[in-house]
């Protein structure tokens, strides 16, 4: 049986029509909140256990999203647990952290002075190319270098075309 309907976890309109300007041709996608405290881990553990945990309160299959940003200079910290200091610290606060160290980058960019618009959390201080911050960059052109936008795609692929070895 085709999976039909996926709710994705998101409280963020922005994320919610990216996701479905990208999987609403292969799947209706709803958005709902769910109250989940996340551990302390790895990227991938606390993405798996946000999914578990999210599918048992939905009592159905969800989509949740969760990112890093690892700060070369500070050994990938803050890694899983940016969501928190940007709610604390702000984009201002995130570069403050590296003050005083030469290395500014992190995992496929550079850590730059607030530039753009906000849409995404940490979009304006996270410089790709050398050039524009993903806040800066229009959305097809962030599109081809995001790597929230090529797992959605890979997604959509694999609902598009991957279920049918599952019926």
């Amino acid at each position: 049986m085709a999976l039909t309907k996926l709710n994705f976890i998101t409280g963020n309109k922005n994320k919610l029509a990216e996701v479905r300007s990208i999987l609403g041709d292969v799947i209706e996608v709803d958005s709902q909140t769910a109250d989940i405290s996340e551990i302390q881990g790895t990227v991938e553990e606390i993405a798996e256990e946000k999914a578990r945990r999210a599918a048992e309160v939905i009592n159905g299959p969800v989509l949740v999203e969760d990112s890093a940003l690892e700060f070369s200079a500070l050994k990938g910290f803050p890694g899983p647990y940016i969501k928190y200091f940007l709610d604390a610290l702000g984009l201002e606060g995130l570069n403050k952290m590296l003050d005083g160290f030469e290395d500014r980058t992190a995992e496929a960019g550079t850590i730059v002075r607030p530039r753009g618009q906000i849409n995404f959390g940490w979009d304006p201080i996270f410089e790709y190319d050398g050039k524009a911050t993903f806040a800066e960059m229009k959305q097809e052109e962030k599109n081809l270098v995001s790597h929230g936008h090529k797992a959605l795609v890979k997604l959509q692929q694999w609902l598009a075309h991957g279920q049918e070895q599952l019926t």
